[in-house]
């Protein structure tokens, strides 16, 4: 039998299997290759880019808006300076800082001025470590160390216990640090911060470009600052701006930092620059920063360029402001230099338009003496801020406030007489031109010679009181309230509306007796400031319209030329507040009155304005009360009365038939003894108005068409009717000299 031998099968492997294993093993080596590649040779460069992941975006300052007068001329601008300017990234460490504000402290003059004890105590800690160790005890470290002192009780301890002695070892070139470094921690990481920007010099602007490759973060860059073309005229009213060291006033950082201000802004802290302030401000550079993971600014991009604020056109005249505030220092000065005024130390002055509510002038100087020298203070402020008893100039309302009760009728004689009533302790209330006997005279005749009598006659028939010589004075209650009311519709006591911050409204005497009421009437009881003066005395010259006054005429856009005004975008349109209750004939009873205080032969005025060509009408006042003024503490200290002073005031308006301005002239504490000699009101209240016109006649003839701003436009303005408070002035007596 044949035995069969198996025979083993060979396997075999595809041919294409084969290619299939060596692609793949082609790819991956391909693969393993690139990453290779990628990780060792780009690696830093991949890095690099995939740190590159922060786009931060800030705000670069702007200049203000500049202001100008209502012809044009520059009143606030702008200068550029030479500033010096760090911006911190985002990480920057303590000693990183600190190292590049030595080198910049080798480099330019910093003021330490700013720098606090704190600071001091900061940086003291920050350079002496080992000394600062030894500041706590052993027994102290352990407890730190079993967390049963915090690390911030233990570094307000290492504050506490640091001496004079320790501080005294900084030496100025340290404290020139300090400040530096002060300024890089004051403000947000990639925002700007000034360093300098007051006197950097030439050289060290040089210098410091020079190194900054040397110093990360700091910067050379022009800056800007206010600059005032007149040194001491309306500076008050103006108001100023926070620095860029102070910033964001504390009590309004939220508000700011809500309207995408930074904490170190330069803001309007008061008056026409806080007022305006959104107006002002400008529209901000924005500026996207593309920083690395440590803060490093790689790039930098323009999101939008910044615009300067708008531009703001004032009402006033600056001609004219000039003009009166030289004929207020040379009145005051001259008065001062006489030596028969040692109370007297301030005039103010408003001029409107009575038509529009445009503010003219709005001028006030203070006499003071400091360190025995002599000076003109700007107190144009006062104009509004201030207030006084301003006497008879008041009496216009009080007869209008008659006819609109009905408790006199225009042409009403009264009798002025003495008026004795019980209870007065034998005192008599009388006019200055009628000390005894009797004669009727009408409303007119009482506006011309100023009649107190015929004002107290008027409040009481306002206050259904019959007058029986030496009886008692029966008069309703609501007397008082009521020709309050009715004053308050000349502006009286209450908020004028002016678009000026901290305006005050004057002050209400109390009523403790009867009597007091009659004094209200002769105005020698509340007081009132010279604008609310103003506004009254122009709500009677322009046939009972009670106008807003108003500072700002337009609102324009900046343009880049030199000297020049932008388009209009805004014009301030005038508004009445509210109009008497009188009728027409009523008020031009009142404005016939007027005019005889300037024209008639007996107006208490017409010495002072005759032979005047622009037609005025107006009145004058005369008010006695204790001294109240600022050096009152000094004679309660010594236990001295209070002297008895006289307050001399006018209003008026011109030309009569045809009202284009109004004033009001304000002398608080002018006399002490008498207000017969040389009244100081109607001198400065005759010079202001000789001024307006001559200032008018020689535009007139000066006029051309290229005039920058339009001379004829007339602004406006809107308001809210409110009340107003401020200053005291306890009359007694009534006596009205004029």
């Amino acid at each position: 039998m044949v035995k069969k031998t198996k025979r083993k099968k060979k396997t075999h492997v595809p041919f294409r299997m084969n290619m299939m294993f060596f692609v793949v093993f082609l790819l991956f080596s391909i693969l393993i290759f690139r990453l290779g590649i990628v990780q060792i040779v780009q690696g830093e460069d991949y890095q690099r880019k995939i740190e590159r992941t922060e786009d931060v975006t800030v705000n670069a300052s702007v200049p203000r808006g500049k202001i100008f007068d209502r012809n044009g001329q520059i009143v606030v601008d702008n200068v550029p300076q030479n500033a010096i300017t760090y911006t911190r990234k985002k990480g920057a460490t303590q000693e990183e800082m600190l190292e590049t504000a030595e080198k910049l402290a080798k480099l330019i003059d910093k003021e330490t001025d700013q720098v606090t004890e704190r600071d001091k105590k900061d940086y003291w800690l920050i350079k002496n470590e080992e000394k600062a160790k030894k500041k706590i005890t052993d027994k102290e470290w352990e407890k730190a160390n079993e967390n049963e002192i915090s690390s911030k009780e233990l570094y307000q301890m290492q504050l506490d216990r640091i001496t004079e002695k320790d501080l005294k070892t900084l030496t100025k070139q340290d404290l020139e640090v300090l400040a530096i470094y002060r300024e890089f921690t004051s403000g947000y990481a990639m925002t700007p911060q000034v360093v300098k920007n007051k006197n950097v010099s030439e050289e060290e602007y040089a210098v410091v470009s020079e190194n900054l490759a040397s110093l990360p973060g700091v910067n050379t860059t022009t800056d800007w600052d206010r600059a005032y073309a007149y040194d001491n005229t309306l500076k008050t009213v103006l108001g100023n701006i926070s620095s860029s060291r102070e910033g964001l006033p504390k009590e309004m950082v939220d508000f700011y930092l809500s309207r995408d201000y930074s904490r170190n802004d330069r803001v309007g802290k008061s008056y026409i620059e806080y007022q305006y302030e959104e107006v002002l401000r400008g529209q901000k550079t924005k500026v996207k920063n593309v920083t690395d993971k440590s803060g490093n600014i790689l790039d930098s991009e323009v999101v939008r360029e910044g615009q300067r604020g708008n531009d703001l056109v004032l009402t006033i005249d600056m001609d004219l402001q000039l003009a009166v505030e030289k004929i207020i220092e040379e009145e005051l000065g001259q008065a001062k230099r006489q030596g028969g005024h040692p109370l007297l130390d301030r005039i103010f002055v408003t001029v409107m338009d009575p038509n529009t509510g445009e503010i003219l002038t709005l001028a006030g100087k203070q006499f003071v003496v400091k360190d025995g020298k002599a000076e003109m203070r700007d107190f144009a402020l006062g104009n509004l801020t201030t207030s006084y008893t301003m006497g008879s100039v008041v009496k216009g309302a009080t007869v209008l406030t008659g006819y609109m009760t009905g408790a006199i009728h225009p042409g009403e004689y009264l009798v002025d007489e003495p008026l004795k009533f019980a209870g007065s302790g034998g005192k008599t209330k009388s006019s200055w031109f009628n000390r005894g006997g009797a004669m009727g005279i009408s409303d007119q005749y009482a506006l011309m010679r100023s009649s107190n009598v015929y004002m107290f006659k008027t409040a009481m028939k306002i206050g259904k009181a019959k007058y029986r010589p030496n009886g008692p004075l029966r008069i309703s209650p609501e007397t008082l309230p009521t020709m309050r009311r009715y004053f308050s519709q000349f502006g009286l006591g209450v908020r004028t509306g002016i678009d000026l911050p901290n305006e005050q409204v004057g002050f209400q005497g109390e009523l403790t007796q009867p009597g007091l009421a009659l004094d209200f009437a002769i105005g020698q009881f509340d007081t009132y400031t010279p604008l609310q003066l103003a506004q009254y005395v122009s709500t009677i010259a322009n046939g009972g319209y009670r106008m807003k006054p108003h500072i700002v005429k337009e609102i324009r856009q900046p343009i880049a030329e030199t000297g020049k005004i932008g388009p209009v975008v805004e014009e301030v349109e005038p508004q009445v507040l509210n109009r008497l209750d009188a009728t027409p004939s009523e008020i031009k009873h009142v404005q016939e009155g007027f005019y005889a205080v300037m024209h008639g032969s007996q107006g208490t005025a017409k010495k002072y304005f005759a032979g005047v060509d622009y037609n005025p009408a107006g009145k004058t006042g005369t008010a006695e009360g204790l001294y109240d003024g600022p050096k009152r503490e000094d004679y309660l200290k010594r236990g001295e009365q209070l002297p008895m002073t006289w307050n001399v005031n006018l209003v008026g308006y011109a030309p009569y038939d045809n009202p284009e301005v109004a004033f009001a002239v304000v002398v608080p504490w002018a006399y002490q003894h008498s207000a017969n000699s040389a009244p100081l009101n109607n001198n400065v209240g005759r010079k202001v108005l000789d001024k307006y016109f001559e200032l008018k006649a020689q535009r007139a003839k000066e006029e051309t068409p290229d005039v920058v701003i339009e001379k004829d436009i007339r602004s406006r303005d809107s308001v809210e009717d409110e009340e107003k408070s401020t200053d005291s002035d306890n009359n007694e007596e009534n006596t009205e000299e004029e």
